[in-house]
C-alpha cells in the first residue's frame, strides 16, 4: 500500500525556519505530481504548494518569496523550505502526491504534521 510519510514540523518564533519532507513508499508508479497543502481549525484546506515531474512549480501568492518546493524523484521525496514564518502560517501541512500506475492516476495523501510559529 502507498504511504506518505511527512516530517520537519515544529515550533519556531516568526522569521524562523523549517524545511518539510516527504517520502512515499516504494511501488509499481510514477511520480507526476507531488506537493503541500496546509489547514487550521475553521479553515478549508489550501494549496501551498506543487512540483511536477518534469520540475513544473506552482506556490500559493501568500508564501511567494518565503517558501521553496523541491523535489527528489529518485527516492520519491518532496521538500517544502520555509523561511520568515509567519504566525498566519501555523497550521497541519499534509503531502500529497499524483502518482501513476498504468495508465491510471490516483491521488494520495499524508497524515499532516504541525507547523507552529509563535513567539
Amino acid at each position: 500500500q502507498v504511504q506518505l510519510v511527512e516530517s520537519g514540523g515544529g515550533s519556531v518564533q516568526p522569521g524562523g525556519s523549517l524545511t518539510l519532507s516527504c517520502t512515499v513508499s516504494r511501488g509499481k508508479y510514477t511520480v507526476e505530481s507531488m506537493g503541500w497543502y496546509r489547514q487550521n481549525p475553521g479553515n478549508q484546506r489550501e494549496l501551498v504548494a506543487t512540483i511536477s515531474v518534469d520540475g513544473i512549480f506552482s506556490t500559493a501568492d501568500g508564501v511567494k518569496g518565503r517558501f521553496t518546493i523541491s523535489r527528489e524523484y529518485a527516492k520519491n521525496t518532496v521538500y517544502l523550505r520555509m523561511n520568515s514564518l509567519k504566525p498566519e502560517d501555523t497550521a497541519t501541512y499534509y503531502c500529497n502526491a499524483v502518482l501513476r500506475w498504468g495508465k491510471n492516476d490516483r491521488e494520495y495523501w499524508g497524515q499532516g504534521t504541525q507547523v507552529n510559529v509563535s513567539s
